[in-house]
C-alpha cells in the first residue's frame, strides 16, 4: 500500500544495554537523526499500553526490533490485531498494541514488523557485533526507501532490485 501523504510513526524497541538487543533504537536513532517529513520516530525499552495513543495517530506503524532467530539481514512482514489477556501493563506484544489502539481509539493503521537479525545478546554492553551492525546497514536502507516511496508492502528484495532500477536509470 503506498500512502503518499499519510503520517508514520516508526517505534524501535530493545534494550542498547544488552548488545544486539539495541538493534531497534539504533535504526530509530538513524531515521530521527535524518528528520523526514511526514515521520514520527520514537525508541523505547520495549512497547507499552501507552503507545496505542501514537499508533492510533498514525496511518503507518513500523515496529523495529531485533531479532534472535530469523535469517539475516532482517525480515519485515505485516502485522495485525490479536487480542490477548495478559497480566502486565509493562510490556505489549506488537499485535496487542494494535488491537489497544483499535479498541480504544478506533484505529487500525497499516502495521508493520521488522526484525533485524542480531547474534550477541547474552552480554552486557552499549555496542552492536559487526554482524548486526552490517544488518543494521541493509535495514536502514530498506527502511528509508520505503518511508521516501510510503510503499511498504514491498519486500526488501523488491526495494532492493527497485533502488538498483533507479540508480540505473540515474547514470
Amino acid at each position: 500500500m503506498t500512502h503518499a501523504t499519510g503520517k508514520v510513526l516508526v517505534i524501535g524497541y530493545g534494550n542498547p544495554g544488552r548488545l544486539d538487543d539495541g538493534l531497534g533504537p539504533a535504526l530509530a536513532a538513524r531515521l530521527e537523526a535524518l528528520e523526514l517529513p511526514g515521520v514520527t520516530v520514537d525508541a523505547d525499552y520495549q512497547l507499552t499500553v501507552e503507545d496505542a495513543a501514537a499508533v492510533a495517530a498514525h496511518d503507518v506503524v513500523v515496529l523495529v526490533d531485533a531479532d534472535t532467530s530469523g535469517a539475516g539481514p532482517f525480515h519485515f512482514e505485516r502485522l495485525a490485531p490479536t487480542p490477548r489477556l495478559g497480566f502486565s501493563s509493562h510490556s505489549v506484544s506488537p499485535g496487542a498494541l494494535l488491537a489497544l489502539a483499535e479498541d480504544l481509539f478506533g484505529a487500525r493503521p497499516e502495521a508493520w514488523a521488522l526484525g533485524i537479525r542480531g547474534y550477541d545478546f547474552n552480554e552486557f554492553g552499549e555496542r552492536l557485533s559487526e554482524r548486526a551492525q552490517a544488518n543494521l546497514e541493509a535495514a536502514t536502507a530498506f527502511v528509508v526507501n520505503a518511508l521516501h516511496s510510503r510503499a511498504f508492502r514491498r519486500t526488501p528484495d523488491e526495494l532492493a532490485r527497485s533502488s538498483e532500477a533507479d540508480e540505473g536509470d540515474k547514470q
